[in-house]
C-alpha cells in the first residue's frame, strides 16, 4: 500500500469535508425546517464516510505507470538466484531483495535485483530456483513488475 497516496486522499477528503461543513453550518442549517437537524447530521456523517471509502478505493488502485506497464510491458520470466530480507514493514510483510536472472523473449538474459514487499503467505514461494512471471518496460529494462504467479513456468 502506498501510504503517501492514502495520506493525500484523506487530506483531500478532510479539506473538502471541512468546506462542506462550513457551508452547511453557516448557510444551509439556519434555513432548514425545524426538527430536521438530526437527519442533516446523519447525512453529513454519511457523506464523510462515503467520501473516505471512495478516496481510499481510488488511492489503493495501481498507478497509471503500473497499469501501462502491465498492459504494454514485455512478458518475461525471472529466475530467483538469491533472496535477502531487508526490513519488516508496518503491515506484517517484509521488504525483500531478490537477485534474479531476467529472461525476455527476443533478447539476451540479464541479471538484476527486484525489491518486493513479501507477505508471510507468499514467503515459501520466494525460494532460490523459482521462476516468476514478470513484465519489463520496453523503454527502460530496469523497470520490472512481478506478476501474480498463476503458472510460473516458461512455455
Amino acid at each position: 500500500m502506498e501510504h503517501t497516496r492514502v495520506l493525500q486522499a484523506m487530506a483531500c477528503v478532510v479539506a473538502l469535508y471541512l468546506v462542506a461543513l462550513a457551508v452547511w453550518l453557516g448557510w444551509l442549517a439556519p434555513h432548514t425546517p425545524p426538527g430536521t437537524m438530526p437527519y442533516q447530521v446523519f447525512i453529513m456523517v454519511g457523506l464523510f464516510g462515503s467520501a473516505t471509502g471512495i478516496a481510499l478505493a481510488i488511492a489503493s488502485m495501481p498507478s497509471r505507470a503500473d497499469r501501462r506497464l502491465r498492459r504494454h510491458g514485455l512478458e518475461g520470466w525471472a529466475r530467483i538466484e538469491g533472496v535477502r530480507p531487508l526490513s519488516r514493514t508496518d503491515h506484517a510483510s517484509e521488504l525483500t531483495e531478490l537477485d534474479v536472472e531476467l529472461t525476455v523473449p527476443g533478447s539476451a538474459s540479464y541479471h538484476g535485483r527486484i525489491v518486493v514487499d513479501v507477505m508471510p503467505v507468499d514467503k515459501p514461494g520466494m525460494v532460490i530456483g523459482r521462476t516468476l512471471p514478470i513484465r519489463v518496460d520496453p523503454d527502460d529494462r530496469d523497470r520490472i513488475m512481478l506478476l501474480p504467479p498463476a503458472d510460473s513456468s516458461p512455455p
